[in-house]
Formats: structure tokens, sequence, C-alpha cells
């Protein structure tokens, strides 16, 4: 369980699809171990039970809030047990997602592969899709997959209906033919020399947002368990300011590509930033009950 959240399965839940059924959860944590894509070096499926275990020596209280994180109507569904059919795991994923937002309650998926994240902008229907990432992810299909961890983005822009627009904050590396989508008027790439300037757009306040984080985005010396990484990126600290700018507008949240090849620095982050976006969400919304 992720500390500070209640475990809905201690609640009388009665197992999958009750995600809704946790009393009143206003942010839902939902594992889901997807790793059939991963290229370099794979292990995302180890990357919720990293993240909750790294995160258990987190303090309750944050003091720029002002809010204990067990307050705030966290709770942990648990992980959402992956197969290697991912289509099919992607659908099934999204209709979990969807239960959430329906009853209110905003998901915060801990992956796992970044593909997961086509299934969290499915449930949630976002406007704009904010994704912090080394990689853009737009390409059409990697090794002939379009449902590769590669694509995902292209993926949520060609088959979300509801998302129009796709802002990479980080990103730094693509093919040729990535970098000419990215050249259309519904991407803009935010590279990490400009991150120190960039400001959120005032028109994310009107939409909705779905926010993905790709530990990847962070430099490797700070998140060396990811499966691609990239050098000269972001830092802990850009990384946190996006996340406390993005997360008063966002309806959906992910935080993926964590693996178990470091010594839990990549978990720690992702767990770090994860209760970032709940306290910086839930001071600008009032998310206490």
């Amino acid at each position: 369980m992720f500390p500070g959240a209640t475990d809905h399965r201690t609640n009388g839940s009665t197992g999958a699809g009750d995600a809704a059924d946790s009393g009143d959860a206003n942010f839902v944590v939902v594992g889901a171990p997807l790793d059939v894509s991963t290229t370099f070096q794979p292990g995302t499926r180890f990357g919720p039970r990293r993240i909750r275990t790294f995160a258990e020596s987190f303090d309750d209280y944050d003091r720029r809030t002002n809010h204990h994180f067990s307050d705030l109507g966290v709770t942990d569904y648990g992980d959402v047990r992956a197969w290697d059919d991912a289509a099919e795991y992607l659908d099934y994923l999204a209709g979990t997602l969807r239960d959430v937002v329906w009853d209110d309650a905003i998901p915060l998926t801990i992956g796992g592969e970044h593909t997961v994240s086509l299934a969290g902008a499915r449930a949630v229907e976002p406007d704009v899709v904010v994704s912090i990432d080394a990689h853009l992810d737009l390409r059409e299909e990697y090794d002939g997959n379009p449902l590769s961890h590669a694509s995902v983005m292209r993926r949520i822009l060609e088959d979300v209906d509801s998302v129009e627009e796709l802002i990479v904050v980080g990103g730094r590396t693509g093919s040729n033919a990535e970098w000419e989508r990215a050249a259309e008027s519904d991407v803009t790439v935010i590279p990490p020399a400009d991150i120190s300037t960039w400001t959120v757009p005032d028109s994310l306040a009107e939409q909705a947002v779905y926010l993905s984080v790709d530990i990847d985005a962070a430099d490797p010396a700070y998140a060396p368990g990811t499966g691609t990484m990239e050098p000269f990126g972001l830092t802990p600290r850009e990384l946190r300011a996006v996340v406390r700018e993005v997360a008063p507008h966002a309806a959906g949240f992910d935080v993926v590509e964590v693996n178990d090849r470091d010594d839990g620095q990549a978990a720690t982050l992702a767990g770090k930033l994860l209760r970032e976006f709940v306290f910086a969400s839930a001071a600008t919304d009032d998310r206490t009950r």
C-alpha cells in the first residue's frame, strides 16, 4: 500500500472494479505493472512495488501546504495485474481508472511502462496532455508495435478524441519523424534548457488536463532505475516545480518507467512526485474531508 493512503481492500471491497467503493476517496493510487514493450532495460513490472516501498520513509506532514498526506482522502487500489496482451490490458486498465473518474476522484497511476498512460488518457478524456519525458514518444510504431511505450503520445493524439494538445516538458531526443510530428501545431516541446523560463499556459485553467511523468525525464544521475536513460535531463527540483504548477489543473496523473535497476533513486523520486501532485492539487482545490 502507498504510505499514507487507505487500503481499499481492507474496507469491505470485493476486488477489481471497486476502486470507487473506498469511501470518500479524493485520489486513488492504481498500480499498472505493464512490462511488455520496454526497450534496452526491462523491469517496469517492479515499478509499482518499488515506488510504494521507497515512499515508506516520507513524513506524512507537508509544511509548504500545511497538509497531512493521510488526511487528503488518498486510497490505494493495489495493482491491476498485467498480462502479455497490451491492447486487452489497456482496455481493462482504462475501465478501472474510469471508475475512479466517475466517482469524482483523481486516478494516480504508478507504472509500469509508459504505454499505460494511454489507459489514463482514455479514462480522463483530457483536452491537454502534459508529458514530462526525455523522449517524444511520437513514433507511429516501434519494431512494428503501435502500442509500444515509444509510441504512446502518438496513440493518445490519434486515438483519444478529446485530446487537442500535447506539451512535452523535458523532451530532448527523438527520431527525425518524431521531431517532424512535434513541429505540428498540436504539439509543444519544452527542452531542458528552456525549463527555467517556461510557465504553464493560462489556457490550462479552462481545460481538462492529464499529467504524465516518465521518470527518465530526470537526468540519469538522479534516476538511473529506468529503461532508456537520456543524459542532460531535468533535476528533481525542476520536475517538482512542473508537477506543482500543473497539478491544480490535472484530472489525472501517472508516474511511469521505474524499474529495479538502481538502489531506489528512481522509485524514491517517483513516489515523492506523486505526493507533490497530491499536495499541490489539494492545496488549490481544497480536497480535504
